[in-house]
């Protein structure tokens, strides 16, 4: 941790999608900082969280279930939207397609606009997780592709709209991170071999490098920032 341990102390996150993965490290980061965290998501979630962070079941597809985990919290300062899925193969069918779709994008907008007015009153932030996908295709995975490159211009759409709110509106674009969704890249090395010569910094991001990124946006740092989509990539993207 490079920041300051109170930093956000007084602040309320919200973070989406934050039960593993990215999004659990992001919580955990914001609550380490001192703000009051509430992570939701899906499931339990895989025991990475802190015992700091509160966890609500959401699910980001349906309207009711993000009301219904929003309906006391009345005032929030940061939010973060990780809930994503990928569908490798599966989603050149075209209602995997429209699942992917409905979580990454669709969902993404349903927690931005349920927590507006809630920014609104703190003039807080908000921070989408795009990809590097936003900026090219995948063969594999058009649906992440398609949704993730929606986010990008979600996000810039959604900078300027909230902007007379005082609400910033950020993304963060991983590259190739090491989690578990990309396990069987990093075992494989005719796969991982290609993605490491081509990325500047020589290995595999970390969760905790994205965290870290994220957390910048949230901060008075970045308080003339907004509309950004802020590649952690080590690179990969301009190599």
């Amino acid at each position: 941790m490079t920041y300051q341990t109170a930093l956000f102390t007084g602040k309320r996150a919200l973070v989406a999608g934050a039960t593993q993965g990215i999004g659990a490290v992001i919580a955990n980061h914001l609550a380490a900082l001192g703000a009051d965290v509430t992570a939701l998501g899906l499931g339990p979630g895989d025991g990475t969280l802190d015992a700091a962070v509160k966890v609500r079941q959401c699910d980001v597809t349906s309207a009711p279930s993000v009301d219904t985990a929003l309906a006391d919290i009345d005032r929030l300062d940061i939010v973060f939207n990780c809930a994503g899925i990928i569908k490798r193969g599966a989603e050149h069918d075209l209602e995997v397609f429209q699942q992917v779709l409905a979580v990454n994008l669709t969902g993404t907008m349903r927690v931005c606009t349920a927590t507006r007015e809630r920014l609104k009153a703190s003039r807080g932030c908000i921070v989408n997780t795009a990809s590097m996908l936003s900026f090219f295709g995948g063969g594999l995975v058009p649906g992440y592709a398609a949704s993730k490159g929606g986010v990008a211009q979600l996000t810039k759409s959604l900078a300027i709209a909230y902007a007379a709110d005082g609400i910033r509106v950020n993304a963060i674009a991983p590259g190739w991170i090491a989690t578990p969704l990309t396990q069987a890249l990093q075992d494989d090395p005719a796969r991982a071999g290609p993605i490491l010569a081509r990325t500047p910094l020589g290995r595999w991001g970390t969760p905790a490098d994205v965290a870290q990124a994220a957390m910048f946006l949230c901060t008075p740092a970045a308080a003339f920032m907004t509309g950004v989509i802020l590649p952690v990539d080590g690179g990969y993207m301009v190599a």
